[in-house]
């Protein structure tokens, strides 16, 4: 049977807070911060950007079609596009991993700005020249683009459209894609008439968003994003916005995280604006995005941090924290297990039980997050405890530890010894510091904020595949 964490020595460590933990080896540590990361952004025990970057140089010597997939897996399953343009530009200064790089960038490319950004972290990096690799791989990706695309995106920053073409120098098939790139050159592309042209010339007002939804001219991420100032325009067509967000076929293509949702519904619960039509909407469109991973037969002991570690947000950017990210996905967890036991902690316990039947994002809104310290025993030290036999266990943490002299490992045998001698435990790391408290068999390491990574619950215990497996073989076997 396949296991994630190969981890048999249980070498120690400390972690982040100073506490003991296990080690990682260099895939496992790369493939828990890689997923977990928006790149040069703090945390609440510091940025780790470097150290993610001397792991990723390191493994490119050691295996670089790895990285390449890695790179290619961050952006198309876990949607992390800054992450995934940093190991483009790694791999394309090495002499390892040159040769990935131009298939890579193909897959990797989905907006227009994917191709500057990539072109941008390398110049900052190293200055010119950037790699012929990354020149052939970013020359097919600009000739799929039409005018209308590269005119959205051909913003004044360091690196523009016309720069890239004269560093790439990419072949036009026809005659029409030539003269365009001529306009590329001479800032002459037609000017895209966007949503958000449009918003910013007719206003932000009812009629308006009426004529953007009736030309159906809003995507579905631009729709979540600007939810709460539709609702309060309050456009005759408001049902066609509901319809949209709902339309399972569009919630699959949107590739949407799933905090998207959660965050789009509290910003509304708290301002107190729009009615339950529209919280159903949000709360169909997130178990939408459920429905294709299989039931956890069973009882599952589900547990989320809500530490004080946990409270940072994920971003600059982000107004959501890695514990609101925690009880949301205890809540998906909740929601694809056939019986559950669901708890958070810090330093102390606590038991939040949920109805299966209710709403994951009400289910995820209905737990405190409380801060203080961090003790991971303590779901494991409840279970064993009270003698309370479950099949699995889900951890949802940062796994920096900073209460007891013992890793969990200590209480999990324990446990194992006295009622489940064949209990999974599935680690869910949410921030990717590099150090773990489970290791051996049955113990699954798994991490990010996407609800794909609860597939690999099932596939691990089922044998028929790990998070490091598919990611080992994911586009270059």
């Amino acid at each position: 049977m396949s296991k994630f964490n190969s981890n048999k020595s249980g070498i120690f460590k400390n972690n982040k807070s100073g506490h003991v933990a296990y080690s990682m080896d260099i895939k496992e540590k790369l493939i828990m911060a890689i997923l977990t990361s928006f790149f040069n952004e703090k945390k609440f025990y510091g940025d780790n950007s470097e150290e993610i970057l001397e792991d990723i140089r390191k493994m490119i010597k050691e295996d670089p079609k790895f990285v390449a997939n890695l790179a290619i897996y961050a952006r198309k399953e876990m949607h992390l596009r800054s992450i995934s343009h940093v190991l483009i530009g790694e791999l394309a200064r090495s002499e390892q991993g040159k040769k990935y790089v131009r298939k890579a960038i193909n897959e990797i490319v989905e907006r227009v700005d994917d191709m500057s950004e990539i072109v941008s972290y390398t110049l900052n990096t190293y200055g010119k020249p950037i790699p012929n690799s990354m020149k052939k791989g970013v020359a097919d990706a600009f000739i799929t683009f039409d005018e209308y695309s590269l005119a959205k995106y051909n913003r004044k920053k360091d690196v523009r459209l016309k720069d890239i073409l004269c560093l790439t120098h990419p072949k036009a098939k026809t005659e029409e894609q030539s003269n365009m790139f001529k306009r590329v050159l001479e800032d002459q592309l037609k000017a895209p008439v966007t949503w958000e042209v449009e918003l910013s010339t007719k206003g932000n007002k009812k009629e308006t968003w009426e004529e953007l939804i009736e030309g159906k001219r809003l995507g579905y991420m631009a729709t979540l994003r600007n939810l709460r100032n539709i609702i309060k325009a309050e456009p005759n067509n408001i049902d066609d916005i509901y319809e949209f967000l709902s339309d399972e076929n569009k919630v699959r293509r949107s590739k949407q995280l799933p905090f998207r949702y959660y965050s789009a519904y509290n910003v509304l619960k708290n301002e107190g604006i729009g009615t339950s039509k529209v919280y159903d909407t949000l709360e169909k469109a997130l178990e939408y995005s459920t429905n294709n991973i299989n039931t956890l037969k069973g009882k599952t002991m589900i547990s989320a941090d809500v530490s004080g570690s946990m409270r940072w947000n994920l971003s600059g950017k982000s107004d959501i924290s890695c514990a609101e990210i925690a009880v949301l996905m205890m809540a998906i967890s909740n929601h694809i297990c056939e019986e559950t036991i669901t708890t958070t902690f810090d330093t102390r316990l606590y038991s939040n039980p949920m109805a299966s039947t209710n709403g994951i994002i009400s289910n995820a809104n209905s737990i405190p997050i409380n801060g203080g310290g961090t003790d991971i025993t303590l779901p494991i030290r409840y279970l064993l405890d009270n003698r309370i036999f479950v099949d699995r266990i889900i951890i949802l943490s940062d796994n920096e530890i900073n209460n007891g002299y013992n890793t969990c490992q200590h209480f999990l045998e324990k446990y194992k010894k006295k009622v489940n001698p064949d209990v999974w435990v599935h680690a869910i790391d949410l921030q990717g510091y590099g150090t773990q408290q489970f290791h051996g068999e049955r113990v699954n390491i798994i991490a990010g904020w996407n609800e794909k990574i609860l597939e690999f619950i099932y596939k691990v215990e089922n044998g028929i595949g790990s998070l490091k497996e598919s990611i080992e073989r994911y586009y270059f076997d």
